[in-house]
């Protein structure tokens, strides 16, 4: 099968043509992801996040990144370089990249990478391509891809 149907409640309510029957195209996120919130004192923001607001912390990683979970949405908090890296990004998740990155090329949206990988953890790589919207705010979409289970040792 592979195609996913949208709930109900917004079946036939779509304005984008290439939707049909209900089917989800390859380029529609299924959620968000991430949310990349810039800040200009990384431990005085952990704090606030941590501390404050009460988000559970995750980690850190370099260079000057720290996550927390929101609800089941990752909360990115990073120090900022330049005024572009002031605004926020979503990354929204997408179950195969390369066909949503397809189907979006597709669509006219001009991506300013191809996926890439990210990051392999011990149980899924993390594959990303960035994009901007209308406005020109930059979209990252995301995916988690499975990896394979250790093979059984020879011993």
């Amino acid at each position: 099968m592979g195609k996913e149907r949208m709930d109900t409640a917004s079946e036939g309510t779509s304005s984008n043509p290439k939707s049909v029957a209900g089917l989800r195209s390859p380029g529609t996120p299924l959620r968000v992801g991430q949310i990349a919130v810039p800040v200009m004192d990384l431990d005085r923001a952990i704090g606030f996040y941590r501390d404050v607001l009460g988000l559970r912390f995750l980690f850190r990683a370099p260079p000057g990144l720290a996550f927390f979970d929101c609800g089941g949405v990752r909360l990115m908090l990073g120090r900022h370089e330049d005024e572009e890296s002031r605004a926020a990004i979503i990354y929204y998740v997408v179950p195969d990249l390369p066909a949503a990155h397809l189907a979006l090329s597709a669509r006219g949206v001009a991506f300013l990478d191809a996926p890439h990988l990210i990051a392999r953890l011990p149980d899924h790589e993390l594959w990303m391509a960035f994009c901007r919207d209308s406005e020109g705010n930059l979209l990252g979409l995301m995916s988690e891809v499975p990896l394979p289970p250790e093979p059984a040792g020879n011993g």
